[in-house]
């Protein structure tokens, strides 16, 4: 039987077992989906070699950069964005302990198709991100494809981003995209949300949250309560997922 699995830390929030799960029964696919639950970067070498018909990984927080290093390709895409969150595994010579890994990304891709059919060209022409990890990086790379100029804010000051308390009316108004990268706001810790300025949102405030569970953040609702659109990470989750198993089955 193929396996796939995913590997993070921690795995409590993920829906992808169960998303898999499903896609596997009602297709009649013969394969099973495991979390790979790993404190240090260093055991994905155990995954693979322990799991010998592994034919694929997702990659989640906090690897999506750090697993980098113990791959042996990458696609053009995943090199400009510098992180991964898909993993085809090839087995050379039939040999479980001959393999070859290439690493994808397919975030930047659910983002892209789950975020375009909300947005107002008129309006939603500048964005902030809000986060500077793995997951930021595909957000980045899927916005400056669609045209729509973006700036990092983070916690610390450093060249090229801004902090939050930075975050003026002004820059509120001209940026009216805004996403959240973080996992502020994830199961159990749902009561937490990034630090912006709630209060100076608008109707015309787009807020995506590439959390999902729960379905809607405190970093949504908030802005919901302004009037703000508001989308949670599901879609693009569902949609990455599709990609990655095209490219595992390619």
């Amino acid at each position: 039987m193929d396996c796939y699995g995913l590997i993070g830390y921690p795995l409590t929030h993920s829906f992808s077992a169960k998303f898999f799960g499903e896609k596997f029964r009602r297709e009649k696919v013969d394969a099973e989906y495991l979390n790979f639950e790993i404190e240090d970067i260093l055991k994905i070498r155990r995954v693979i070699l322990f799991n010998q018909f592994l034919r694929g990984l997702n990659v989640t927080i906090p690897y999506k950069e750090k697993v980098i290093p113990f791959l042996h390709k990458m696609s053009p895409e995943a090199e400009k964005i510098g992180a991964v969150n898909t993993i085809k595994v090839d087995r050379l010579k039939g040999d479980m302990y001959f393999y070859e890994l290439t690493g994808y990304n397919t975030d930047y891709i659910g983002f892209k198709k789950s975020l375009s059919p909300l947005i107002n060209p008129n309006v939603h022409k500048k964005a902030l991100i809000l986060g500077t990890g793995g997951a930021s990086k595909a957000i980045a790379y899927a916005l400056t494809s669609m045209g729509i100029d973006w700036i990092y804010v983070s916690r610390s000051k450093q060249v090229g981003r801004i902090c939050y308390d930075e975050l003026s009316s002004d820059i509120m108004d001209e940026r009216k995209l805004i996403v959240n990268t973080t996992p502020l706001g994830t199961y159990p810790n749902v009561e937490d949300c990034p630090d912006i300025p709630y209060l100076m949102l608008t109707e015309e405030h787009l807020l995506y949250d590439l959390v999902y569970n729960p379905e809607e953040t405190l970093f949504l609702r908030k802005g919901k309560e302004q009037g703000a659109v508001i989308k949670n990470g599901k879609e693009m989750l569902e949609l990455q997922a599709l990609e990655a198993w095209r490219i595992w089955n390619s």
